[in-house]
């Protein structure tokens, strides 16, 4: 993206030597805000002629990788689009790296342990290592949950402001998936704001009876929100909410590892 001369300050033109690399460059204008553009707020933002840009939309929301929101005005992030972000998270290259870290974390505290990602209202396993216990709950990469009533997705909701939070749980309604589950938007807002003051979140038996769940962050390189967690599962018959803070600082050590391989990857890719 280029500051285009005669533009305010703020406004990027997408640049691209091709038609298609002028559409990926205005995806990237989109994804760059956690914001929900209008036609208008895009021409604002780019600088661009309305008639390009009505064009340029057309084409991407056509495609599956932007759609309309319920107001017929604003474009959000399309289904098309979001499945390919995810499916590169489940098969990049670092993934035998991180997979490492998740079998070296159930070696140590014996209960099965996955790696998660946010993609939209739900939260999907990006990896799993199992234990080998014989009493486990099988949940295979590729799993979703719902975002309010898992251990990860409140850390990601906890990284979010007032307006992102309800913004998204507006269009994902809170089931009652257990007789635990927070179905209250203002409970789940208590909730919410424990997890961004003790930096853990806890399932306890909210999505499924008879597990527990205990979910830290990884940190982003750069102090940005992170779009990764790591989590450990358990039947409550072996880990209770106190037994699953104690495992909070194996949980710790192994989200700065893996935040340490992303970092890695970032500088070897800036070398190169």
């Amino acid at each position: 993206m280029k500051i285009v001369k005669g533009l305010t300050p703020e406004a990027t033109e997408p640049a691209g030597d091709t038609p298609t690399m002028r559409l990926f460059a205005l995806l990237e204008v989109m994804a760059a805000k956690d914001l929900r553009y209008s036609l208008q707020g895009l021409v604002e933002e780019t600088g661009l002629p309305k008639p390009t840009l009505h064009r340029m939309l057309q084409q991407l929301e056509g495609a599956g990788l932007l759609q309309r929101e319920g107001d017929g005005r604003h474009y959000g992030i399309g289904t098309r689009l979001r499945r390919l972000a995810e499916n590169l998270l489940l098969n990049d290259s670092l993934h035998g790296a991180r997979h490492t870290v998740l079998r070296q974390l159930v070696e140590e505290i014996g209960e099965s342990c996955n790696l998660t990602a946010l993609s939209g209202s739900e939260v999907v396993y990006l990896d799993r290592v199992e234990t080998a216990a014989p009493l486990r709950f099988y949940l295979h990469s590729g799993s979703r949950v719902p975002v309010h009533c898992s251990a990860s997705g409140k850390i990601f909701l906890s990284q979010m402001s007032t307006a992102q939070r309800r913004r998204l749980l507006s269009n994902a309604p809170l089931e009652p998936y257990t007789p635990k589950t927070l179905t209250d938007p203002e409970a789940l807002e208590k909730e919410v704001q424990r997890v961004r003051k003790s930096g853990f979140a806890i399932d306890n038996e909210e999505f499924l009876p008879g597990l527990l769940c205990i979910a830290a962050l990884v940190p982003s390189g750069d102090d940005a929100p992170s779009n990764l967690c790591i989590a450990v599962q358990a039947p409550i018959m072996r880990l209770d909410a106190a037994k699953a803070k104690t495992l909070l600082p194996a949980l710790q050590r192994a989200a700065l590892a893996l935040s340490r391989i992303d970092t890695d990857a970032g500088s070897d890719r800036a070398l190169a």
